[in-house]
């Protein structure tokens, strides 16, 4: 089992960056594909972006290609999410998630574990 821990949300302005940080803790990190997913109100959990646990390949929604940039840092245990251009939009709920045997679709509902979400607020 793996505890996951976020942290970095806040309220910025339009065209500012924040930084999302997931702290892993408990079975090894490295074994585990770890996504990013946001929820904002009223409407269902989306995916966000992804890193895969072997070969390291990112996957982005296509809302926030270009903008976002998805890490992992093994040696801390921690994954990012650096958001730049950030919109009125991009306002929900982050939340870290982990699966350590996920398919080659990044669904919310074949994610085992999540952490309990940061809030961001974008202000226009």
């Amino acid at each position: 089992q793996v505890q996951l821990v976020e942290s970095g949300g806040g309220l910025v302005q339009a065209g500012g960056s924040l930084r999302l940080s997931c702290v892993a803790s408990g079975r090894t990190f490295s074994s585990y594909d770890m996504g990013w997913f946001r929820q904002a109100p009223g409407k269902e959990r989306e995916f966000v972006a992804g890193i895969r646990r072997s070969s390291g390949r990112t996957a982005y929604s296509d809302s926030v290609r270009g903008r976002f940039t998805i890490s992992r840092d093994y040696a801390k245990n921690t994954m990012n999410l650096q958001m730049n251009s950030l919109k009125p939009e991009d306002t929900a709920v982050y939340y870290c998630a982990a699966d350590p045997t996920l398919g080659s679709s990044w669904y919310p509902g074949d994610m085992d574990y999540w952490g309990k979400g940061t809030l961001v607020t974008v202000s226009s």
